[in-house]
């Protein structure tokens, strides 16, 4: 089983940064992909982006290339999201997510096919 504890959420202004951390365990991770998902209010969940956890190639929605980072820290079991240039269409529920990926696979699968496994969320709010 995976376990997927997010934090770092809050309240921040437009055009400022925040960051977010996933705690993952419960198994080997090699051949996973984490990411991202976030889910504004009355809105499907959609995806931010992943990270294929060996070797470290990521894939990002569109609406957040070149503002937000995916990173992970492999020794730790940690998972991050670098937010930067928040704009108020950012405020959300993220979730911390995982997806089997194996070495066939593009890390496009979490964006195509959603994930496997969920953590509870953690609210981000941009103030305009």
């Amino acid at each position: 089983q995976v376990q997927l504890v997010e934090s770092g959420g809050g309240v921040v202004q437009a055009g400022g940064s925040l960051s977010l951390s996933c705690a993952v365990s419960g198994r080997t991770f090699s051949y996973y992909a984490m990411g991202w998902f976030r889910q504004a209010p009355e809105k499907e969940r959609e995806f931010v982006a992943a990270i294929r956890w060996s070797g470290g190639s990521t894939d990002y929605a569109d609406s957040v290339k070149g503002r937000f980072t995916i990173s992970r820290d492999t020794a730790k079991n940690m998972l991050y999201l670098q937010m930067n240039s928040l704009k108020s269409e950012d405020t959300a529920v993220y979730y911390c997510a995982a997806v089997p990926l194996s070495n066939f696979m593009s890390v496009a699968t979490m964006r195509l096919r959603g994930a496997d496994y969920w953590g509870q969320g953690t609210q981000v709010t941009v103030s305009s």
